[in-house]
């Protein structure tokens, strides 16, 4: 840590905020916020830190800035807006490769509906409903749409002195031609914003006034087109999955799961008691990832996006780790409008969480069979690019990967990750207690300790020979490992070690490192692969911690 950090470090403030930390580029790497800005950041530099990633974090950090706010919640919007501008590498950014579409009412005299796929919204434009997750549901709905409210088709019109053929079939009111009035077209796109937001009892008690209305001025082509809607909107209810029958509810049910770094998330939208909609979402390859750091920047992704449409009342188990207080100023900041947090612990939410729940099941199970079918699709590539990268003797069939975990020597155990044609195989993962370093911490000897146990063990039945075994570490962890190898006389493996600090690459007896390209799958992989190694020791380490505690 440089002497200016550390200045920095003693004068910090007791209040909330933002702050970002940069790197030796003058690169913002990180945003994050606090409602205590001294406590939150000192956290990061504790010498116990478990996360990996916050490791390799705090190793780049050259310098930092903060920002002062009168509340924790001003401090969400704030990190919302940082992050969107710096897009820091260290921050969770939930991508899952899609560009999910919204609906646009446009900023015109007479607005249209179209579809936008623009991740950055711009309001200038209009009002946008969304995102859906499923785009042959939204086309549908957009078919229904213009069905039954027969707004403008087209940016400019098609023929000067008459109206196109969207008139003619009754899905238009030419107002290119002045065939609507400016009220009533106000009106039409009114009921479809309605419709929009769910609430669709209030669209069918409108749609039955103004039928009324036609029919008492004998306008009865305008009154029978209405009937007509509004016929096909009471059809469309029908199908709708009713949960309450308080019309006035309108909730989203949140359920996540995160497993093998794939992160899961379904919104349940219930607008006037019926289910009007479901959104899903999977985010893999989040490896050494916090599942409350998950879940806190999919809520503020999620609602950061929809801006409009939003629920009175949010039900999720999983949003007690984060402080409710904080999040439902946000939410009101954010909407204009009071809305609750609960978690389902009433009959009828524990029924919406169980549905929730079975329909985030279905999309984990559904994206691990993809990502695994993946990664075997890929994996001869990606493993021809490792032999000819690291000049291998083997191509890397199987990969085990070796990490040790400890607190000033105490608790120290290893970890064994096993990954074959690139797919993690947990059924081989092994867990080591060393013995050799108890209380004098010594990473080294320690891994001598491991991979001499792990090499008795050869041939020997669920501990087969790897192609490829990969050390957490530099060159001063690869050189000890390989004292062993060369004492016990192992032949046939290759073997490397993966530096924190750069992601750099060693191999044995070079003094200089592989670099793989920043956005190479193959680093990728071995990253994962160092992250799941990480994350296996870590846990078997706080388990052992947590059993001596209790003894105490």
């Amino acid at each position: 840590m440089n002497e200016n950090l550390a200045q920095t470090l003693k004068c910090l403030p007791d209040s909330a905020g933002c702050y970002l930390y940069y790197d030796k580029d003058g690169t913002v790497i990180y945003v994050g916020k606090a409602k205590n800005l001294k406590k939150r950041i000192k956290s990061y530099f504790r010498k116990t830190v478990d996360r990996l990633k916050t490791q390799i974090l705090v190793s780049h950090i050259e310098r930092l800035e903060y920002i002062l706010t009168d509340s924790e919640a001003e401090a969400l919007i704030l990190e919302s807006q940082l992050i969107k501008k710096y897009k820091p590498k260290y921050n969770i950014l939930l991508k899952d490769d899609k560009k999910y579409p919204y609906f646009l009412i446009t900023d015109e005299d007479y607005p249209r509906i179209t579809v936008v796929r623009k991740k950055n919204l711009n309001p200038d434009k209009g009002r946008y409903y969304g995102p859906y997750t499923d785009a042959r549901a939204m086309y549908s709905t957009l078919d229904f749409l213009k069905k039954i409210f027969p707004l403008k088709q087209c940016k400019t019109p098609k023929f000067k002195n008459r109206p196109c053929i969207y008139y003619d079939i009754g899905r238009c009111m030419a107002p290119c031609q002045n065939k609507i009035s400016s009220d009533e077209y106000k009106n039409i796109i009114a009921q479809a914003e309605l419709f929009l937001k769910g609430k669709q009892s209030e669209l069918l008690k409108k749609l039955m006034e103004q039928i009324q209305k036609y029919s008492d001025t004998e306008q009865f082509e305008k009154a029978a087109r209405l009937r007509d809607s509004y016929y096909d909107l009471q059809k469309t209810l029908e199908r709708q999955k009713v949960v309450t029958e308080n019309t006035k509810l309108n909730e989203d049910v949140l359920y996540f799961l995160y497993e093998n770094g794939i992160f899961v998330a379904v919104v349940m939208n219930i607008r006037e008691g019926r289910l009007i909609d479901k959104k899903q979402f999977a985010y893999p390859n989040n490896f050494d990832e916090d599942m409350t750091l998950l879940i806190e920047t999919f809520l503020k992704d999620y609602y950061n996006s929809i801006q409009q449409d939003f629920p009175d009342k949010i039900i999720s188990s999983h949003l007690e780790v984060l402080d409710k207080k904080t999040y439902e100023e946000w939410l009101n900041i954010l909407s204009g409008k009071n809305i609750k947090i609960t978690y389902g612990k009433t009959q009828k939410g524990l029924e919406l969480l169980k549905l929730a729940e079975k329909n985030a099941q279905n999309l984990l199970d559904t994206t691990k069979i993809e990502e695994t079918n993946k990664l075997k699709d890929n994996f001869n590539e990606v493993g021809s690019y490792i032999v000819e990268k690291l000049g291998l003797s083997n191509f890397p069939y199987r990969m085990e990967c070796y990490d040790i975990s400890h607190i000033q020597g105490t608790n120290t155990v290893a970890s064994m990750v096993v990954f074959v044609n690139g797919v993690a195989k947990k059924s081989e993962y092994r867990k080591f207690k060393v013995n050799s370093t108890e209380g004098k911490p010594d990473d080294f000897l320690s891994m001598k300790e491991v991979l001499t146990r792990r090499f008795n063990n050869l041939g020997k039945k669920g501990w087969d020979k790897p192609d490829l075994i990969i050390i957490d570490g530099g060159k001063g962890q690869l050189s000890s490992v390989m004292q062993i190898v060369d004492k016990m006389g192992i032949t046939g493996i290759d073997f490397v070690s993966l530096a924190k600090r750069e992601e750099e690459i060693f191999k044995p007896h070079k003094s200089k490192p592989v670099v793989f390209a920043k956005n190479s799958n193959a680093l990728f992989l071995f990253q994962r692969i160092r992250d799941e190694a990480h994350r296996f020791a870590i846990t078997y380490h706080r388990k052992l911690r947590s059993k001596q505690s209790i003894k105490k």
